[in-house]
């Protein structure tokens, strides 16, 4: 397949070698192995149910999400065992007693969430094989995790079974009936705190990611506003051979081109000193322009950055 990269802004054309798959041609660990490899990282929900005897079950799950927020409806999925065909007792559980509470999972309580993973017999409390402490719940029967920061009690609205071969999925549907947050994780405005939950989540194999500050990006959502489009973009800057995809879809963003009198303004209050440094060399001049700029995009400075491009034909 042929492709364009780039690197830095050079265009430049590669051959990209890719593994073209036909699901029904593999074997459903192989194409497992593939899906986990690729969708990630996913969030864990480490679901409580209690079987027909009332004996407390925890299991965690990554095929999980949100879904709606009215009504607040999460979604996780107990698969069935692609080698031997088998449900998971968590199924069973919500089958036969429609409640789940569901505990996300951070990285103090990862290794014993993880142990809670194995496979012990129906009847056996993985709350003790794990060591996690069971919290009586408000409204429905099962228990929460203790160590856990925020815990959904829920009610099963549906299950949809998506087959009846081995790694086939679950759906169990949930409402949420009461949530509890550990109020040590919120911020000033009440909210929960991404750097303080410390949430983890699974990649393919044996492999997890760590929400820290080391992991973590922001990107501020364009809800309100419109940006101009990477269409719009100025021809030498769609070319610069500085700035990256990334670079131009953050100046893509923004909603109004500056005007030239902003732009002769910023000149030449900040940008005196780089144009008589380079005045007899325009190639040399708008390099350096371009990677000021790049600097001001990680800055989340994007009006400077602007200005700073637009200065070079000014």
């Amino acid at each position: 397949m042929l492709s364009v990269k780039r690197s830095g802004r050079n265009l430049f054309l590669s051959l990209c070698a890719m593994l073209s798959i036909i699901p029904s041609e593999i074997t459903v660990q192989k194409l497992h192995q593939y899906l986990l490899g690729a969708i990630g990282p996913r969030p864990i929900a480490l679901a409580s149910t209690i079987n027909q005897d009332g004996i407390k079950n925890l299991a965690p799950f990554s095929f999980f999400n949100v879904f709606s927020a009215n009504p607040p409806i999460l979604i996780f999925s107990p698969a069935r065992s692609g080698r031997l065909n088998t449900v998971k007792d968590t199924y069973t559980n919500a089958k036969a007693h429609p409640e789940v509470v569901i505990n996300v999972v951070t990285y103090d309580i990862v290794e014993q969430v993880s142990l809670a993973s194995s496979p012990y017999a129906p009847g056996i409390s993985e709350f003790e094989k794990a060591g996690l402490s069971p919290l009586a719940s408000d409204i429905v029967k099962p228990f929460r995790v203790k160590e856990s920061p925020v815990q959904f009690e829920c009610k099963v609205n549906q299950i949809i079974e998506l087959g009846h071969e081995g790694g086939a999925g679950n759906l169990i549907i949930c409402e949420v009936v009461k949530l509890h947050i550990d109020e040590s994780i919120l911020d000033e405005q009440q909210l929960i705190d991404a750097h303080k939950i410390d949430l983890v989540s699974r990649m393919g194999g044996d492999w997890y990611c760590r929400a820290d500050a080391k992991s973590m990006f922001e990107i501020k959502k364009p809800i309100t506003t419109c940006g101009i489009g990477y269409d719009s973009l100025p021809e030498d800057i769609k070319s610069s051979e500085i700035l990256s995809v990334s670079d131009l879809a953050r100046l893509a963003g923004i909603e109004a081109i500056p005007d030239e009198t902003a732009v002769n303004e910023y000149k030449l209050i900040e940008l005196s000193d780089v144009f008589l440094t380079h005045a007899d060399d325009a190639r040399r001049l708008e390099k350096e322009l371009h990677s000021k700029a790049k600097i001001l995009l990680s800055e989340n400075k994007l009006s400077e950055a602007w200005l700073t491009l637009l200065s070079f034909n000014q």
